[in-house]
Parts: structure tokens; C-alpha cells; sequence
């Protein structure tokens, strides 16, 4: 199967490797392990309507990633301020 990038939008890409068995396009969200700095597949898209909304809105790609760390539609209340800061 031949890989093609979609878009590449670091730390995220968008691919499509070759066709699933019901012959619609396979296409999934990588992103960078910063260990091996090698793509991993993230998420497998369920639909070409969701690869478009995908990049149209980062945050919507933020809001798949299963990592804690980051944020999708962050919020003024989302920060704490230090009560030690004038």
C-alpha cells in the first residue's frame, strides 16, 4: 500500500493509505513521536466529511488526540493564576 501525504501540519499529518476493503480511501492522522521522531498512527478517520473538517479546524484535531497534555478549545477559566502574583 502506498502512503500519501495529505497534509503535513506538525506535529500532525494527514494520510491516506491506499483504499479499505469496501473501496472508500483510508484515511488516518499521524503524529510525531518525539522519541523516535517517526509518525504513528494517532486516529483512523472515519470519512472523507471528517478529513475535511479535520483541516479546516486544528482544534478539532487537538480534541481527537488521546493525549492529556493537550488542549482543544481552551477557555479564559482553563488557566490558574499563580495567587502569588500581584
Amino acid at each position: 500500500m502506498k502512503l500519501e501525504v495529505i497534509l503535513e501540519r506538525y506535529p500532525y499529518r494527514f494520510v491516506q493509505f491506499g483504499k479499505l476493503k469496501n473501496g472508500y480511501p483510508d484515511f488516518r492522522i499521524q503524529k510525531m513521536n518525539f522519541i523516535t521522531w517517526r509518525y504513528n498512527d494517532m486516529y483512523l478517520l472515519d470519512s472523507q466529511a471528517q478529513l475535511d473538517c479535520c483541516l479546516e479546524d486544528h482544534e478539532y484535531v487537538k480534541w481527537l488526540d488521546p493525549d492529556p497534555e493537550v488542549a482543544a478549545y481552551p477557555r479564559k477559566s482553563d488557566t490558574c493564576k499563580s495567587p502569588y502574583l500581584s
